[in-house]
């Protein structure tokens, strides 16, 4: 019998989620205008690095880590792809109204809603992750169904939360494997079969 141990592709999936998801927030937020950096790491990072985790994680049997790698790397994608097609609007000027894409964030929310119970028995830093983005996507939908800048601006800060926690979440995984113990805590509440 080989000891063929698979690497852990979360790091990977959680690293793209959360530096792109801290980039685009800091636009949300006001700091600047979203550019090539945003969209670039959108599509590579956010988008491309995701799936890749998704289909490591379909390898190693994990279907919640499948869905959610592979289902969010695809919404990086199609965000990009709604802001750089032509007439399709959002930041770079385009003709689709806001309400249609306030409904895009909606279901994205709804989708994640139901992704943060299938974290629940895991550890508190992941369902920090998924609740934190849920409230985001919801916050994103309110902006564009009000047009309320001051509700872009909230939603901006709670969404560098929520990428920031991301980050950690993945940095907490490589650190504590890598040292094979505790360098930063995840809130353990249950042992995880991955």
């Amino acid at each position: 019998m080989s000891d063929n141990k698979l690497a852990n592709p979360a790091p990977l999936g959680l690293m793209g989620f959360g530096m792109t998801t801290v980039l685009l927030n800091i636009h949300n937020a006001g700091f600047f205008p979203v550019s090539a950096m945003v969209l670039a790491m959108g599509i590579f990072y956010g988008g491309v690095a995701q799936i890749i985790a998704g289909i490591m994680e379909f390898k190693k049997g994990n279907t919640f880590g499948t869905t959610a790698f592979s289902s969010y790397g695809l919404f990086w994608l199609t965000l990009v792809a709604l802001w750089v097609i032509p007439g399709t609007g959002a930041p770079n000027g385009g003709a689709t109204p806001l309400p249609y894409l306030a409904w895009y964030l909606f279901l994205w929310g709804v989708f994640t809603f139901f992704m943060w119970f299938g974290t629940f028995g895991k550890n508190r830093a992941l369902q920090f992750v998924f609740l934190s983005l849920w409230i985001l996507f919801f916050l994103l939908a309110a902006r564009d169904w009000t047009g309320s800048e001051v509700i872009g601006r909230i939603a901006g800060f709670e969404g560098i939360v929520c990428g920031a926690s991301a980050i950690y979440l993945a940095m907490a995984e490589v650190l504590n494997e890598a040292k094979g113990r505790t360098v930063l805590p995840i809130g353990v509440t249950s042992k995880i079969i991955d």
